[in-house]
């Protein structure tokens, strides 16, 4: 099938391509904790979940819904079962969009959105990759199966459920990452830290809350404290206004019941890589920690600058590490909140390379902040996930992308976790491309609709590589 022109196939398909995306992202598939039974995760997920299985369904597909949480496409016959593993949920849009953030606008070859790159668009390429295959009638001695997700930026309830009753691949990739190839995945844990705090005294300043983040695998883009100010307070707030301005921050302030709000702008970005944002958090509590705060405040704040204040590659905790093939333990403090009198927490996700003893290591951090009236425990981790760079897949894979790009296919690591760590042999394979900027859960997230038609085009041959009929010469 190597005569077949499917950049050619898939432009034939472009316009229907666009506006299917389109239609995806304008559903703003945010995660919701008050879910139902018909929409466990959210009404706005179960609809992007509805809305691509009635896309199979219209072009002839084999759909299945499972539990409202996951589903799948599927062509072909057979025994053995290829994976094309995908997610419809998107992380919240955050601030500071200049398009609308589920609008699917298309500019200057960019179509911009929630989910645009993360993963909507990837999706879309490998529903068309597979909808060209079906309509040019290419006999499949396998069965391929998109399977789609809906709680990959949270939890991966939706995979753990789907395997409960569902068959699992053979092999698969997830057009969740980069090309070419991605073989290694970092570990991915999520912990939280809960301080025991002195109680509040008497001071100047009273800070009753401080709150930032929403998701661990975002770095946080805004921060808020709340502060009760017992004098001076045009002072502070000049001091406030001489810090954002001197340190070319966004930030402002307001009154609220009596207290005074300090509000302060950062730079999201996904936590495999928390150097790519600006940490509001930590951007406000620099602030702070030169104030004259109570003492409960100040032992927040001084907690949060002396772990996390410029080092996210766990210098501080005690845990750093890196490995030749997989990079550094990264660390990225995501979710802050502090209540005056009740409560201090701040939530922290850490990525890890094969070689890290996750286990041992944080045994070790939680004797040493226990020295501090802190106490950490573990919410979630994901090991490791490598697959060997002789795999016949990988091969398969390395060679495709090389022929249709004209580009070599170097093995990549990554601090990300995709899907394809759900399967027993899976891979990420694309959909951005090298050189382009990785914009995943940034404002102005977007996609080049070229980069999506190639990467449907290479899933496209990739599929008739692994599920297709040998051809005899």
């Amino acid at each position: 099938m190597n005569n077949i022109n499917w950049m050619g196939e898939i432009l034939e398909r472009r316009d229907e391509f666009i506006a299917d995306l389109q239609k995806l992202i304008q559903i703003p598939s945010v995660k919701t904790e008050r879910g139902t039974k018909e929409a466990p995760f959210g009404t706005h997920v179960k609809e992007a979940l509805d809305y691509m299985l009635s896309l199979g369904g219209k072009d002839g597909f084999t759909i299945k819904n499972t539990g409202n949480v996951a589903g799948h496409l599927e062509i072909g016959s057979g025994d053995g079962l290829i994976g094309v593993l995908c997610h419809v949920d998107v992380v919240p849009a955050g601030d500071g969009w200049t398009h609308e953030p589920f609008g699917g606008e298309l500019e200057s070859g960019k179509l911009f959105g929630r989910g645009a790159i993360d993963d909507k668009g990837p999706t879309m390429a490998a529903y068309y990759a597979m909808k060209i295959v079906k309509e040019l009638g290419i006999p499949l001695e396998k069965r391929v199966r998109m399977i789609i997700g809906t709680d990959e930026e949270s939890d991966w309830q939706c995979v753990e459920r789907y395997f409960e009753t569902e068959e699992m691949p053979d092999i698969g990739f997830a057009p969740d990452a980069d090309f070419p190839i991605i073989f290694a995945e970092k570990g991915i844990a999520d912990v939280q830290i809960k301080l025991s705090l002195p109680a509040p005294d008497e001071a100047a300043v009273t800070m009753i809350a401080f709150e930032s983040g929403e998701r661990y695998n975002m770095v946080p883009d805004f921060a808020r404290a709340s502060l009760l100010i017992d004098q001076n307070h045009t002072l502070f707030l000049q001091n406030y206004t001489e810090y954002i301005n001197e340190s070319n921050f966004e930030g402002n302030y307001h009154i609220e019941n009596g207290a005074v709000v300090l509000e302060m702008k950062g730079t999201s970005a996904h936590a495999m890589e928390p150097d790519f944002g600006q940490n509001a958090a930590l951007m406000l509590a620099r602030f702070l920690s030169n104030q004259r705060l109570d003492t409960a405040s100040i032992a927040y704040i001084d907690f949060m600058i002396r772990y996390f204040d410029g080092d996210t590659r766990g210098r501080a905790l005690g845990i750093a590490a890196t490995d030749l093939e997989m990079g550094d333990v990264t660390v990225n403090a995501a979710i802050f909140r502090y209540e005056k009198g009740k409560s201090a927490q701040i939530g922290v996700n850490v990525r890890y390379p094969v070689s890290f003893s996750f286990n041992e290591e944080i045994q070790k951090l939680k004797k040493r902040i226990q020295k501090e009236k802190a106490e950490l425990s573990v919410i979630s981790n994901s090991e490791p996930h490598y697959v060997q760079p002789d795999d016949p897949l990988i091969e398969t894979l390395k060679r495709v992308y090389e022929e249709e790009t004209g580009k070599k296919a170097d093995l990549l690591s990554i601090g990300g976790g995709t899907y394809a760590r759900a399967l027993k042999t899976g891979v990420a394979f694309g959909a951005l491309f090298p050189g382009r900027p990785d914009v995943a859960h940034q404002k102005d997230e977007y996609a080049f609709v070229e980069d999506l038609f190639q990467a449907a085009a290479i899933y496209a041959r990739t599929i008739v590589e692994l599920a297709g009929k040998n051809e005899k010469e």
